[in-house]
């Protein structure tokens, strides 16, 4: 076989991308950079919607921490359309990733009422460019790539222009240098006021969000709270940046939570967050007006975002937590038992509570009876799972305990409903060799469910749980002469059988005793290499663990 020639900017920009790390690239359905990407060895794979491949990337930049790339590949005007709620789903929630469109040619760009990536994404992004020339393309790549695998602040976009993308590349220079995050430590007399702020706290609760994760300091944040005796609760986009296991652990504080963190809210004379930019939220349990505030964040500007702040420190979760465990060993204990017996009760009070729910024996199943028998056959040390929006992501979060970081892809500062199928096929391509597991409903279902497809045909070995209840759980009181009259939130389908006629395996079951069973067949039918779709046949549950 011929050796494969440079000719076009398209091989420039799949090159420099390879360089930088990128083994694949997803995108649907046409752009010059999929075929060049190929020739070079990188795997496409094509979703059936812009918005999973956009969803792809997302879960791969959140399971790798942005630290590898998969770029996202569309067409100009309706791919970039179409992949806009998407990118506008990652922006919300911080998810480094680089989008790629084509734009139109030139000469036409003025032409009529058209759509513009550039113009139009800019309020979702941390950088948009538009490279009308071959010899622009290096400059901005080099932005986006530093915005993405730099700063990792958010999305960052470069739109090639048609004629461009398949035109000379001229004698630009595509060397780029690596990009690389640049992180600090916080001012020491920063660092000095938080370690005297927690030392005499009464009553301190560390609210850790996905700041920690980004940061790889788990480990740090485990440390500070063993030595200074303090309970961590994260925040929804943070699940998993403590092990929720840890006698320490108040679980998430979400719109639905285990009663410990109103109860440690409650009592919070201060609350130091960390990696969090205590941004406001229906998602995100409110903070407690009764308690001093404190934060420990990378960028200046997520200080006091959403509620007023006695101190801060600016700087790396990581390299941060390190100077205050240092200022704090050098400090007396302080003068406050530990909160570790007092939890162990509280959380044994909310386990008995709700253990009907998560033992149920009604049939159709109750959706705590599958979290309850997830958690039994799973190693949750090599799984990574995600709930989607609506009550499968309500009736999640407050039981299904992540152990290791990234064993949960927390999300939602917007809702999408279908966004956690793609984030799974991501978190699987960054995870091979780890089981990778999305609930939904059925409604979710109904918006990406052809994409299953897109699982069976790249080989990407997921397991997806429609958790089906025939109705849009929670919708009814929003519009009761609707459904009264209507059955507007009705709906119904046979979705194990969509499944296995788009090539999958999949199971329907609607008896309790039959659960466990199948998730262990299911589970086994992903070590095989299949993705897998199980249907379980719910009942809808109105009762969620909302605190108090």
């Amino acid at each position: 076989m011929m050796a494969y020639q440079l000719m076009v900017v398209a091989d420039r920009i799949a090159e420099l991308l390879q360089r930088h790390g990128a083994e694949h690239v997803v995108g649907f359905p046409e752009n010059r950079l999929i075929d060049s990407a190929a020739a070079l060895g990188m795997r496409p794979i094509i979703t059936r919607t812009e918005r999973v491949a956009v969803n792809i990337a997302d879960g791969f930049a959140r399971a790798t921490n942005g630290e590898r790339l998969l770029p996202c590949v569309t067409q100009y005007g309706p791919g970039a359309e179409a992949a806009f709620g998407a990118v506008a789903q990652a922006y919300g929630d911080r998810s480094p990733i680089l989008l790629v469109p084509t734009e139109y040619a030139v000469p036409e760009q003025d032409d009529g009422p058209s759509f513009r990536s550039e113009q139009a994404y800019r309020p979702i992004t941390r950088f948009a460019a538009t490279v009308n020339t071959a010899a622009a393309g290096p400059q901005a790549f080099r932005r986006a790539l530093h915005t993405v695998l730099g700063a990792r602040t958010g999305p960052a976009l470069v739109a090639v222009a048609n004629d461009v993308m398949n035109g000379d590349p001229g004698d630009a220079g595509w060397e780029l240098c690596p990009p690389r995050p640049h992180r600090s430590q916080a001012s020491p007399d920063d660092v000095a006021e938080a370690a005297r702020r927690l030392a005499t706290a009464r009553r301190p609760v560390i609210l850790a969000g996905q700041g920690v994760l980004y940061a790889g300091a788990t480990g740090e944040l485990v440390e500070l709270a063993e030595l200074a005796g303090i309970p961590v609760a994260t925040t929804l986009n943070g699940k998993s940046a403590f092990p929720e296991d840890h006698p320490l652990s108040l679980g998430t504080a979400a719109r639905t939570r285990p009663a410990m963190v109103d109860e440690q809210f409650a009592q919070a004379d201060l609350i130091l967050g960390v990696g969090t930019s205590f941004t406001r939220s229906l998602y995100i349990t409110p903070l407690p007006a009764g308690a001093e505030l404190g934060q420990i964040v990378s960028d200046r500007r997520d200080v006091a975002t959403g509620y007023d702040v006695a101190f801060a420190c600016v700087g790396d979760a990581r390299l941060v937590l390190g100077q205050l465990l240092a200022e704090l060993r050098g400090q007396a204990a302080p003068a406050r038992p530990s909160p570790a017996a007092e939890l162990a009760l509280s959380r044994a009070a909310f386990g008995e509570r709700w253990r009907p729910g998560l033992t149920s024996n009604a049939a159709p199943l109750s959706p705590y009876r599958l979290v309850f028998e997830l958690m039994q056959v799973a190693d949750r040390a090599r799984t990574v799972l995600t709930h989607d929006a609506g009550h499968p992501r309500d009736q999640i979060v407050p039981f299904y305990e992540a152990i290791v970081p990234r064993g949960y892809l927390g999300w939602g500062k917007s809702t999408q409903l279908g966004t956690g199928f793609g984030l799974t096929l991501g978190a699987k391509l960054a995870k091979p060799d780890w089981l990778a597991v999305n609930i939904m409903g059925d409604a979710a279902f109904g918006m990406i469910g052809m994409d299953f497809e897109t699982a069976v045909r790249s080989r990407i070995p997921i397991l997806t749980i429609v958790m089906n209840n025939g109705t849009m759980g929670g919708y009814g009181k929003w519009m009761p002469e609707a459904v009264e009259r209507f059955a507007a939130s009705s709906m119904g389908g046979d979705y194990a059988a969509v499944a296995r006629a788009l090539g999958g395996h999949s199971e329907r079951v609607g008896e309790p005793a039959d659960l466990r069973p199948a998730l262990e067949r299911a589970i086994a039918s992903t070590r095989d290499g299949r993705a897998t779709l199980l249907e379980v046949m719910t009942h809808e549950e109105p009762n969620q663990p909302e605190g108090s």
